[in-house]
C-alpha cells in the first residue's frame, strides 16, 4: 500500500468479548485516538431467533420483504450501520488527504462486511478480520486467530465434525501467511491500562487485605456448559481457601445465569472476607485486574482469562 495507516475503523457486533478485540488491537497500533465504531445488526425479535443461523444481510432482506420493513434491529446509541459502499466510499475519496484506512473487524457477521470493503476499495483499505472466518482467508489483507480456534479438531472437537468437512472448516496445512495465531484473545488490558486502574481503584481496593482473590464468573456457551452445581463446587471451594485469603471479590457478567450466581449471593453475601458485585456501581473489572494478586475465572471466556493472564500474575 506504501502510506502509513494512521486511521482506523472498527466493524463490530454489539457484543462486547468481540469488539474489544478490534479495539485492543487498534490501542497497540496506537490509533486509539480516533477509531470510527459501525456495527452490524441483526434482527433478533420474533420469528428471527429461529433464522440465526442465516447470513445476517439475507436475515436482514427476509425481514424487510417478508415481513416487517421496519423490523432491522437499531442501536439505542448514535453507532453507525456498518454499510461496506459507504465506508469503502469514503476510504477511497479520502485517501489523497488521509492516506489507507485500516479496518479491524471480530465476529461471524462482520465477516461480509469486510470483505465486501476490500472487495470494493482493494487499494485503498487494509482490512484485519479478527477470530476464525473458516474459509476464504485470502479475502482479507490479514487475519489473527486464537490457536485453538485455527486448530479445534481435538479428539472431542472430531466427534462433532464430519470428517469430509474438516479440511473446509479450519485448513490442516499451515497457516498462510496473512494468517497470525495468537495464544489467546486480543484485549485492552497494557501495562499503561493497568497503571491508570491503579490510581483509580486505590482507594475502593488498596485498603483490602492481602492476599486479593478476584473469581470472574460469566456464562455457560455451547462448548463449556455448566450452572448451579458449578456453583456449588465453587462456593464449596472458596469456602476451602478462604482462610488463606485476606479478601475476595465476586464479580458476575451479563451472560451469567441467575441459578449460578445464586448459589454464591446466598453462600457469601454476608461473609465479611467477600464482596459481592451488585451490578449497579461502577464495574470494578479493571480495578480487579490491577489489584489482584490471584483470579478465578470460569472457562467459558477466553476475553477474561486473556486479560488475567496479562497482569502477570498468572
Amino acid at each position: 500500500m506504501g502510506r502509513t495507516v494512521k486511521r482506523a475503523v472498527v466493524i463490530g457486533n454489539g457484543l462486547a468479548g468481540a469488539e474489544n478485540q478490534c479495539f485492543g488491537l487498534i490501542r497497540a497500533l496506537g490509533l486509539s485516538h480516533s477509531p470510527t465504531l459501525y456495527r452490524v445488526r441483526r434482527p433478533t425479535d420474533g420469528i428471527h431467533k429461529w433464522l440465526n443461523w442465516l447470513p445476517v444481510f439475507t436475515n436482514q432482506r427476509l425481514s424487510r420483504q417478508l415481513f416487517d420493513p421496519r423490523s432491522t434491529v437499531y442501536d439505542k446509541s448514535n453507532i453507525l450501520e456498518a454499510d461496506a459502499e459507504l465506508i469503502a466510499a469514503n476510504a477511497t475519496e479520502t485517501f489523497d488527504k488521509d492516506g489507507p484506512l485500516l479496518v479491524v473487524a471480530s465476529g461471524r457477521d462482520t465477516i461480509s462486511v469486510t470483505s465486501s470493503i476490500k472487495r470494493l476499495a482493494p487499494d485503498h483499505v487494509f482490512t484485519v478480520q479478527i477470530q476464525h472466518p473458516r474459509s476464504h482467508l485470502d479475502r482479507f489483507d490479514l487475519v489473527i486467530t486464537p490457536r485453538h480456534d485455527y486448530y479445534p479438531l481435538t479428539p472431542e472437537g472430531k466427534k462433532r465434525i464430519p470428517w469430509f468437512l474438516r479440511g473446509w472448516i479450519t485448513p490442516r496445512q499451515p497457516p498462510g501467511r496473512n494468517v497470525v495465531l495468537t495464544l489467546g484473545a486480543l484485549h485492552q488490558v497494557d501495562s499503561a491500562a493497568l497503571q491508570l486502574a491503579t490510581s483509580a481503584w486505590h482507594h475502593k481496593l488498596a485498603s483490602l487485605c492481602k492476599p486479593l482473590l478476584v473469581v470472574n464468573i460469566g456464562g455457560p456457551i455451547r462448548h463449556c456448559r455448566y450452572g448451579a452445581d458449578l456453583s456449588s463446587q465453587l462456593a464449596a471451594s472458596l469456602l476451602d481457601v478462604l482462610p488463606t485469603c485476606g479478601s475476595v471479590r465476586i464479580s458476575f457478567s451479563r451472560r451469567t445465569p441467575k441459578q449460578v450466581s445464586e448459589v454464591l449471593v446466598r453462600e457469601f453475601h454476608n461473609h465479611p472476607k467477600v464482596n459481592i458485585w451488585d451490578g449497579k456501581d461502577p464495574n470494578p473489572h479493571m480495578g480487579h485486574l490491577a489489584w489482584a494478586d490471584a483470579f478465578v475465572i470460569t472457562a467459558d471466556s477466553v476475553s477474561m482469562l486473556s486479560e488475567a493472564c496479562s497482569t502477570g500474575w498468572i
